[in-house]
This record gives structure tokens, C-alpha cells and sequence, in this order.
């Protein structure tokens, strides 16, 4: 193999994946009818249906011209040598791989962000203004993009850093110490991300006693769940879209309910979500989640330790000297047809126990007052309730809401 037969097959699979994406949009299109259909009537009236089928148009042309910018812009970065002069670019004023590679991904990612950002701005401030659902400022917004950006540089930055450590220090346990880097990471995330990374976007305040919280204790004391910490979120800070989760293990374990969800929501409807989230926890699916995620890292890292020293990849991008961050871009483009085939494992897998949460709730608090809330955040948030059925297969993590409706048996 040369670095030109390695150049073709990342272009190749660059332009497979645009076509598949392009092609998957187009049958969700075709889906689209003026008409509402019969297992609609009773959840959309025909007004609100329409708006739904606007919205989910207006969103598509911003999103295939973000898309197909993206697409023509990495194309030419790697046909015309982009990455590579980005690479000699940092090499004028680094000469340590950690910071060459740091440079590099800093001059990539700023570039992008900069390319990405009317269409985040046009999102937020045309789109989702138009259909009601923007509460976002202006000054929050710039700060939310200032925030993340920090983020990433002193989070990505710090664990690149330390990965590229571990890689100079030793090739040879190089894939399995760096797993174990990211493994803690994503075991720490899962446990403290609420109550360390969210603060700093969103406030959380332990929910207020009263009927709702009184009807949840009873609710997690009945299928012996100890629950300490609920707590409401200001989502209406920037989307008045509801939204609940789920997050950490044992005494850390804490449930999030959005403002915005308590507000469109009654009692029993919201008991009944939280009654899925812990169906999630007590059928073990964020535990399982996680080991399986732990398994395609390392599966990944075995994968890219193989061939991260072939100077071949950072010659196909156009460089004259191998780079461990040239190969690390050369290698996800590779890798991500095997990325592709393992998400659509793991959507499988999610929507499968998205039915058995489903099932809990159902069983052990109330299936009606679960799809009413169903029902209630899909009308509000204008969702698309008749996707089609290999896009869902590709791309949705959730069963449709007619597939969760009918699951509960309260559809035909």
C-alpha cells in the first residue's frame, strides 16, 4: 500500500459517507406529507402538524449546507495538502510533538468553529426564534461558545497531551495505558459530569417539597430505589424544549428534571419519566452502556496502535514528516466505517432498552401517564413523527414515538 492508494481510500470513504448521509436525508424527506396521517389524529391536530413539517424543512437546508461545506472544505485540506501546512505551520515555532500536535489541532479546531459558526448563530436565532422555542441571549450564547472552547482546549488538550506522553514514553503498551486514560475519564464524566461540568453552563437547585416530590419519594421508595438528589435545571434559559436525565453511580446518582419539563408537564406525567429513568438504572443500561463503550475505545486504540508509526498516513495527507496528530486525523477517516458499523450496534442496542424502560414504567407506575408526557414533549418540541424507517435504523438512538406508543399498547 502507498500513500496514494492510502490518500484515495480516505477520499473515498469521505464521499461514501456524504453520499449515505445525503441519500438517508432524502428518504426522511420523502416521508414528509401535507396530510396527517391517521396515527397522528389525537396527538397533532393538522395545524400543529404543519408547523412540525415546516420546522423539520426549515432545518434541512442549513443543515445540508453546513454538511456540504464541511465536506468540500476537509476534502480539499487533505487534496490540496491542507493538514500539512498546518503541520509545517507549527513546526516554524514548536519543536516538541506534544506542542507541535497541540498547535496543530488548535489552528484546525479554531478554523472550524469559525466555519460553524453562522450556522449555530442562524440555529438559534432565526430558526428556533421563529417557532418559539429560542430563549438564548446573545451575550449567553457567546458565552456558551467561549465556555466550550475553554473546555475543550483544557480537557481535549490535557488528555491528547498525556496520550501522545504515553506514546513517545512507550509504543509498545501504548494502546492499552492510553485506554486506560480515557476509561477513567469516562467513568468520571459518568459519575461527577452533573455536578461539575453542567454548573458551569446551567444552574441546578434541589427540587422544592411538595406534591411532586413527595409523589416521586413514594414512587422510588416503592421499587426500592434511594434517591437523594433531584434536582430542576433552568433549561428555559436557552430552549423552552423539555428535557430529563439521568446521571452517576450510587450515592453520586442524581436525577436532572428541566424547568421546562415541570412547567409542561403534570404530576403523574413527570413521575412516570422519572419512572423511566430508573427503569434504565435498575435494568443495568447505563452500566452496560458504559462497559460497551469502554470495549469499542479499547478495540479502537488496539486498532490505531497497529499503524499509528506508518509514515504513510502523514504522507497521504501531503506531509513530508510523520506526525502522531497527522496520523491520528488520517486514522479516524480510516476508522470510521468500523465506527459507523459499531453505532449502529449501539443504536440497536439503545433503543432496545429504551422499550424496556419504557416497560418499567409501564408495569410498576402508569403507561398512560408516560405516553401522555410522550406525546406532550414531542408536540411542544415540533418532532418529526414520521421518520423513516432506515433512517431511524441509522441515525435514531430512541425508538419514534409511534414505535414507543404502540410498545405501550396505546396505539393499535
Amino acid at each position: 500500500m502507498t500513500s496514494t492508494g492510502i490518500l484515495y481510500i480516505i477520499l473515498g470513504i469521505l464521499t461514501v459517507d456524504f453520499i449515505l448521509e445525503r441519500f438517508l436525508e432524502y428518504l426522511n424527506h420523502q416521508k414528509w406529507s401535507p396530510i396527517l396521517p391517521k396515527a397522528l389524529e389525537g396527538i397533532y391536530d393538522q395545524e400543529k402538524y404543519h408547523q412540525s413539517q415546516n420546522y423539520q424543512k426549515d432545518k434541512l437546508m442549513p443543515s445540508l449546507l453546513s454538511s456540504s461545506i464541511g465536506f468540500v472544505a476537509t476534502v480539499l485540506m487533505i487534496a490540496l495538502g491542507g493538514f500539512a501546512w498546518v503541520d509545517e505551520l507549527a513546526r516554524n515555532y514548536f519543536d516538541h510533538p506534544i506542542a507541535i500536535a497541540l498547535a496543530f489541532f488548535g489552528v484546525i479546531m479554531f478554523f472550524s468553529s469559525i466555519l460553524g459558526l453562522p450556522f449555530s448563530y442562524y440555529s438559534t436565532f432565526v430558526i428556533e426564534e421563529k417557532y418559539g422555542f429560542n430563549r438564548t441571549s446573545l451575550k449567553t450564547f457567546v458565552l456558551d461558545k467561549l465556555k466550550g472552547g475553554l473546555l475543550s482546549i483544557v480537557i481535549g488538550g490535557g488528555i491528547l497531551a498525556l496520550i501522545i506522553w504515553i506514546y513517545l514514553q512507550t509504543t509498545t503498551n501504548f494502546w492499552w495505558m492510553a485506554w486506560l486514560v480515557i476509561a477513567f475519564f469516562m467513568i468520571f464524566m459518568a459519575m461527577f459530569y452533573s455536578s461539575l461540568l453542567v454548573p458551569l453552563f446551567n444552574k441546578q437547585t434541589p427540587l422544592e417539597e411538595g406534591e411532586l416530590k413527595d409523589e416521586i419519594s413514594k414512587f422510588a421508595g416503592k421499587v426500592g430505589f434511594k434517591l437523594d438528589n433531584v434536582y430542576v435545571m433552568n433549561g428555559s434559559k436557552r430552549s423552552s424544549k423539555g428535557n430529563a436525565y439521568f446521571s452517576g453511580f450510587g450515592s453520586k446518582k442524581r436525577i436532572v428534571l428541566f424547568d421546562t419539563l415541570i412547567n409542561d408537564l403534570s404530576k403523574e406525567e413527570i413521575v412516570a419519566v422519572l419512572a423511566h429513568e430508573i427503569g434504565h438504572y435498575k435494568k443495568k443500561h447505563t452500566l452496560s452502556g458504559i462497559l460497551l463503550s469502554l470495549l469499542q475505545t479499547g478495540f479502537m486504540f488496539y486498532i490505531f496502535s497497529l499503524i499509528i508509526s506508518n509514515p504513510l498516513l502523514s504522507e497521504a495527507l501531503g506531509a513530508k514528516q510523520h506526525g502522531f496528530h497527522l496520523g491520528l486525523i488520517a486514522f479516524g477517516i480510516l476508522y470510521s466505517p468500523i465506527s459507523t458499523f459499531l453505532g449502529l450496534g449501539m443504536n440497536l442496542l439503545s433503543r432496545k432498552n429504551e422499550y424496556e424502560a419504557d416497560d418499567y414504567a409501564l408495569k410498576n407506575y402508569d403507561g398512560k401517564a408516560l405516553g401522555n408526557a410522550l406525546k406532550k414533549l414531542s408536540v411542544s418540541s415540533l418532532s418529526n413523527l414520521t421518520p423513516h424507517p432506515v433512517y431511524v435504523f441509522f441515525y435514531y438512538s430512541h425508538p419514534s414515538l409511534l414505535q414507543r406508543l404502540k410498545a405501550l399498547q396505546l396505539i393499535k
